[in-house]
C-alpha cells in the first residue's frame, strides 16, 4: 500500500494572477460550500505571515537524497554525508536521521525559522508545497517532491506551517497554490512550470540562482534516475 494518499475531489477552478494574487484566492475561497470553514480559511490568507514562514534564500541542500521508503523497511532513515554533518555543526543546526531530516535540516540552514507550538513541546511542521496533490489547471499531475532527489531537500519548496495552515495546505487546493506562487516571486521556484516560460533543471525560472550544498556522486544518482524510470514505465502500463 502506497504511504502517499494523494487523491482529492476538488481542485483550482483558475489559474493563479501573479498580478493580483489577492483577487485571485478570494475568487477560489467561493468553492469552499461551508460558511464557517471559508471564515477559517480567508482569516489565514489575510494573515498569512503568522501561519507561514518561508526560508530566506533557496537551497537544495542534499542532491539525489529523497523520502522514498526502501523495499523492505517500514520507513526512510538518513545517514548524512561527512560534509553535511560539518556544515551542520558550523551552524548549529541538528540533524534528523528521520524520514523527513533533510528537508528540515534544508529549511533551517535557509535562514528559514520553526516557531515553537503552544499545545505541545515540538515546533511548526516544515511542509512540502509540492506534495504530489492537487495538479494545475489543465495538469494532471504535480510534482511530488518527497520522491525527487532534485526537490526533497530544497528550501524553496519548503515552508514551516502552524498546525492551522499545515492542514489547510493538505486540504484547500487553491491554499497550497497560493504558497507555490509566493515561492516562485521570492525565489523564482516553479518546478510545475506554470508561471514561466522556461525553468532549469532544477525547477527554477532560468537565470535564477539555487545554491547546491551536497551532490551524490554520479553513480548513485544513475540509480536514482534509474528507478524514477522504472516507476515510470510501470505506471505507463
Amino acid at each position: 500500500m502506497s504511504q502517499f494518499n494523494l487523491s482529492s475531489r476538488s481542485s483550482i477552478s483558475s489559474g493563479c494572477d501573479l498580478s493580483d494574487l489577492r483577487s485571485w484566492w478570494e475568487n477560489e475561497l467561493l468553492q469552499i460550500q461551508s460558511f464557517a470553514v471559508r471564515s477559517v480559511v480567508r482569516d489565514v490568507c489575510v494573515e498569512l505571515d503568522s501561519f507561514i514562514c518561508f526560508s530566506e534564500q533557496p537551497l537544495l541542500l542534499w542532491e539525489g537524497c529523497d523520502r522514498r521508503t526502501p523495499e523492505g523497511k517500514r520507513q526512510r532513515t538518513h545517514k548524512y554525508p561527512d560534509e553535511l554533518k560539518r556544515l551542520a555543526k558550523e551552524r548549529k543546526v541538528k540533524l534528523d536521521t528521520r524520514p523527513n531530516g533533510p528537508a528540515i535540516a534544508a529549511f533551517l540552514l535557509a535562514g528559514g525559522c520553526r516557531p515553537e507550538r503552544e499545545g505541545s513541546t515540538n515546533a511548526w511542521s516544515v511542509h512540502h508545497l509540492y506534495s504530489g496533490k492537487f495538479p494545475y489547471v489543465n495538469r494532471e499531475t504535480t510534482l511530488h517532491a518527497s520522491k525527487s532527489p532534485t526537490h526533497f531537500s530544497q528550501s524553496a519548496g519548503l515552508v514551516a506551517a502552524h498546525p492551522i495552515a499545515d492542514a489547510i495546505c493538505d486540504e484547500i487546493p487553491f491554499f497550497s497554490w497560493l504558497l507555490r506562487a509566493h515561492s516562485f516571486l521570492r525565489f523564482g521556484y516553479d518546478p510545475d512550470g506554470v508561471f514561466s516560460a522556461d525553468t532549469d533543471d532544477y525547477g527554477f525560472r532560468s537565470g535564477t540562482a539555487c545554491e547546491l550544498i551536497f551532490r551524490e556522486p554520479v553513480a548513485n544518482l544513475a540509480q536514482h534516475e534509474a528507478l524514477e524510470s522504472s516507476i515510470g514505465n510501470l505506471k505507463s502500463h
